[in-house]
């Protein structure tokens, strides 16, 4: 497929956050059938390692109305450690990875808990327990696979209800093998896997079988996977940590074929690291940015 020559561009005033409100680094994002842009940030505290103990007392989770930037809801104060991926089902739950924790939520479209799964504070790597959880995705049938993740290098299933199914993946950089899986997405049928540290994307079945891989070429540092309706893959790359980051989308056909790229980054940035990306039903592309601590929407021309 050739490239297309259509263009992006920023939809200037996306958001519009309310002054009382000052987003932290931004990590996921992910839109509900309602066109409602949920993004999953840290607020005010910053990637720090050993995690703390206690949990972020501001809102985490903030819901805008994708149309018009009007920021709807927001929650999640009290309830996580240090926010990592997130992703919505067709009920419109909203899937969150908290690494801080060591566990992934289900939440309501407004913030109830519904279940988590894995162990507070406890890492580990059989079925029950995770190890810095990257991100997750969603199926129509409300399993969901989730990248498992900075430590261990592995992909897991649960089904609808939190028990487990089925994982693969081990270290390495041969296929199916993984070095920091950092994002996730269900789409015709595969599973993309942005693995980071490997700096490919690597493209499985639903049942783990390796198809092919898209390597750093092509794809150059992927940290986050959306698929659009019509099977087109984007992905944004985050650069190489610590001082060659950036924020660029990429856009692929289901054969690795380049159809578009175009650079997120605002003059004005002083640092860019390009984290997650999510699709509007009317085409419209999210970057979440964590540390230029925004989320910006482009639209095609």
């Amino acid at each position: 497929m050739a490239e297309s020559k259509s263009t992006y561009s920023i939809v200037a005033n996306w958001p519009d956050m309310p002054a009382q409100i000052s987003m932290g680094q931004a990590t996921g994002v992910a839109v509900d059938s309602h066109n409602h842009v949920f993004i999953f940030h840290r607020a005010n505290r910053k990637w720090i390692e050993p995690f703390p103990a206690d949990k972020i007392s501001e809102d985490t989770v903030l819901m805008f109305d994708g149309s018009t930037g009007k920021l709807i809801n927001s929650w999640g104060g009290n309830l996580f450690i240090m926010p990592h991926g997130l992703s919505v089902d067709k009920n419109n739950n909203v899937w969150v990875t908290d690494v801080g924790s060591q566990q992934i939520h289900k939440l309501s479209h407004d913030g109830e808990l519904i279940f988590s799964i894995g162990e507070a504070g406890v890492t580990g790597k059989d079925q029950s327990h995770f190890a810095l959880p990257s991100d997750l995705s969603v199926l129509e049938d409300g399993s969901v696979y989730v990248s498992d993740g900075y430590d261990n290098t592995r992909i897991i299933k649960f089904d609808s209800s939190g028990a487990f199914q089925m994982q693969w993946g081990s270290p390495g950089n041969k296929a199916g093998e993984f070095n920091r899986p950092h994002g996730i997405s269900i789409g015709n049928d595969r599973v993309y896997v942005a693995d980071r540290g490997n700096s490919r994307v690597q493209i499985f079945d639903l049942t783990g079988k390796y198809i092919t891989e898209w390597n750093t070429e092509l794809v150059g540092r992927p940290y986050g996977i959306a698929i659009s309706r019509d099977e087109q893959i984007f992905i944004i790359d985050g650069g190489d940590q610590p001082n060659n980051t950036r924020s660029r989308v990429l856009i692929l056909d289901t054969d690795g074929n380049m159809i578009n790229s175009f650079n997120s980054e605002e003059d004005a940035d002083l640092k860019n690291l390009g984290h997650d990306i999510a699709l509007g039903a009317d085409g419209a592309v999210y970057v979440v940015d964590a540390w230029a601590r925004s989320v910006r929407k482009y639209k095609i021309n």
